[in-house]
């Protein structure tokens, strides 16, 4: 699994016009892409790396301060660009493969207590974000 995170002082996602994700910082939107060998076990690894990844002010965690987050569904975080000039995604999983670990990924946030807001898989979705710092980080289990 790989996921971008962004530490965020605001984030919303709209479907067709609809929000129907948004947070208020501080906190994370995150997007989380899925490859082949992936597994509920590392769907939660990353919700644990997540909720405790010590990049909001003052060095904190969401778990230390109950920040919410934003999860996004992005298969093109495993396109590959270096041959040519357009992006194969042969390394994403298909949708019904990664829609159960992104929901995973989500499942085990909220398991842990965290308030997790959600994009809608497959959509076309519209993601804002103010990004505070900027400050980005990219995560690999």
């Amino acid at each position: 699994m790989r996921a971008v995170a962004q530490r965020v002082t605001e984030a919303a996602v709209t479907v067709d016009g609809e929000t129907i994700g948004k947070i208020t910082g501080p906190g994370l939107c995150v997007l989380v892409g899925v490859t082949h060998e992936d597994t509920p076990e590392k769907a939660a690894q990353l919700a644990r790396k997540l909720w405790t990844l010590r990049i909001l002010p003052d060095e904190h965690s969401c778990s230390d301060i109950g920040a919410p987050l934003l999860v996004v569904s992005q298969f093109t975080l495993y396109g590959d660009a270096r041959k040519g000039r357009r992006p194969t995604w042969n390394a994403a999983a298909p949708g019904p493969v990664a829609e159960p670990l992104v929901d995973e990924v989500v499942a085990q946030l909220r398991a842990l207590g965290a308030h997790v807001e959600t994009g809608r898989f497959g959509a076309a979705m519209k993601v804002s974000l103010t990004n505070d710092g900027p400050f980005t980080v990219l995560l690999e289990v």
